[in-house]
């Protein structure tokens, strides 16, 4: 297993000075992730934070070959490349790197389609649970409760399970990490590397303007996500479900998950669920539904 001390001996692709903001998760997520895969690497970019990050020409903050794509198209931009590396015999990985408003809503039948096909590509969701570089806005990702600037008082809904809408295309391969743990996300991603046909990851990355904490608790949010089962470490390969890291520890009797509230409180999104009147049918909501889905996971999973 890679350590964090590892990681930061190796070369780094995301150049320092970038566009990102304090805090921002991007900068977890993608150096690591360019970390495991290295210099051949081809990335594919829709309409997202990380087309402010790479940087304005002439100058670029990303040292691999990137491509700009429409916001729905980035999965079927990069099948288009991988089918062009293959006929051209390129030792090359195909990256769609994209957040979660142009994966979970509206790149998700090119999504659908390249899993369905079984194309060579790795895509990559950073999660940060909402439409954040168009204004923060709700998305299919939003959790239930949270403020956006489209939801005021809280969305009504409860988020998606990218994961497994696609694990249900039977892909090879299918995992969800936290910027909380950089080492999980360098051996996903180191797997995933590995591994032929459409492959996907979903890193939640919490944003410190948009879920309105202050920017040197990135981490820390990362970290409590999964203790609280608000966020689960598994992997899905080669048709087994299996959990990682804290997860696998609840899993296995040795660990519980800490009450949802430490997560929440930590983050003015959910501010109006406890001021000025406390929402405890929220509250309990959000606790029961992380319940029911780690049962509903830990039926499907193999320990």
């Amino acid at each position: 297993m890679v350590t964090v001390k590892d990681l930061a001996k190796m070369e780094d692709l995301l150049l320092k000075g970038n566009a990102a903001c304090a805090g921002c998760p991007i900068g977890v997520a993608l150096r690591t992730t360019l970390k495991a895969l290295g210099r051949k690497t081809i990335m594919f970019v829709p309409a997202c934070c990380t087309s402010v990050v790479q940087g304005i020409g002439p100058g670029a903050a990303i040292s691999v070959p990137l491509f700009n794509t429409a916001f729905e198209t980035a999965a079927s931009v990069a099948s288009g490349a991988a089918a062009a590396a293959e006929i051209l015999g390129k030792d090359v990985t195909i990256l769609a790197w994209a957040g979660d408003g142009g994966t979970y809503d509206i790149g998700l039948q090119a999504i659908s389609g390249a899993a369905e096909r079984g194309d060579n590509v790795l895509y990559i969701c950073y999660n940060n649970q909402m439409y954040s570089n168009t204004g923060i806005q709700r998305s299919g990702a939003t959790p239930l409760g949270a403020w956006t600037t489209t939801t005021w008082t809280g969305k009504t809904e409860h988020m998606k399970d990218m994961g497994m809408i696609l694990i249900a295309h039977r892909v090879p391969y299918v995992a969800a990490t936290s910027v909380g743990y950089p080492d999980d996300i360098y051996e996903k991603v180191k797997k995933a590397k590995e591994k032929k046909g459409f492959r996907y990851i979903d890193i939640l990355a919490p944003c410190p303007p948009g879920w309105r904490f202050p920017s040197d608790m990135t981490i820390r949010l990362g970290r409590l996500a999964i203790e609280t089962g608000f966020w689960l470490l598994y992997e899905y390969e080669d048709g087994e479900l299996r959990f990682n890291g804290y997860t696998k520890l609840v899993a296995e009797g040795k660990r519980e998950f800490k009450p949802v509230e430490e997560f929440l409180r930590l983050q003015d999104r959910f501010r109006h669920l406890f001021e000025p009147k406390r929402r405890d049918d929220i509250l309990e909501e959000i606790q029961r539904w992380i319940k029911e889905r780690f049962e509903w996971y830990l039926s499907l999973a193999k320990i």
